[in-house]
């Protein structure tokens, strides 16, 4: 794994994900597909305190603090505990993209990271320093999927009586 390229991806995840919600007004960012599915908002909350509090300080444990427990987290209790749905877009998105750059900082900064590095975790068992950066990666194109398939179905609900099979299948 080249840690340059991981970097590019994670810097074009920040990128897609400002693209994904830009023009989104209060209302449009607070909107749900369905009962149970988060809102744009909420998504951007989530990947917000992913950033500052899960990859970035576990990955560090991982290679640098062996020994060290991961810290707790609880990304669907989060959503209502911290009031997602109370929040503003655009100061979320900012606060993301400061994350962001602190952590391609943080990340152009090691040297000589050993990938192979493990960490045990009590329940989910046994993740490599490798095995993290590459699920924070993907996290990014997890949640940019999730974003397209929410305008998605945002759309169909604006075009009214009309359709957009014409478009092709989701």
């Amino acid at each position: 794994m080249d840690l340059a390229t991981m970097i590019g991806r994670l810097e074009a995840g920040a990128t897609a994900l400002a693209g994904a919600t830009t023009g989104l007004d209060t209302v449009e960012a607070a909107w749900r597909p369905a009962a149970g599915q988060w809102s744009a908002l909420e998504i951007a909350c989530h990947l917000l305190d992913e950033e500052r509090e899960d990859f970035r300080v576990r990955l560090d444990i991982t290679l640098h603090r062996p020994g060290e427990n991961w810290p707790p987290i609880d990304p669907p209790g989060w959503v209502v505990a911290r009031d997602y749905a109370g929040r503003e877009l655009g100061p979320t998105l900012e606060a993301f993209a400061l994350e962001r750059r602190r952590s391609l900082e943080w990340l152009h900064g090691l040297s000589h990271p050993d990938w192979a590095a493990t960490y045990t975790h009590a329940t989910l068992g046994e993740f490599r320093a490798g095995d993290l950066l590459a699920s924070w990666c993907a996290h990014d194109v997890l949640h940019l999927r999730q974003l397209a398939r929410w305008h998605w179905l945002r759309l169909q609900g604006e075009i009214v009586p009309y359709d957009s099979r014409y478009a092709g299948q989701w």
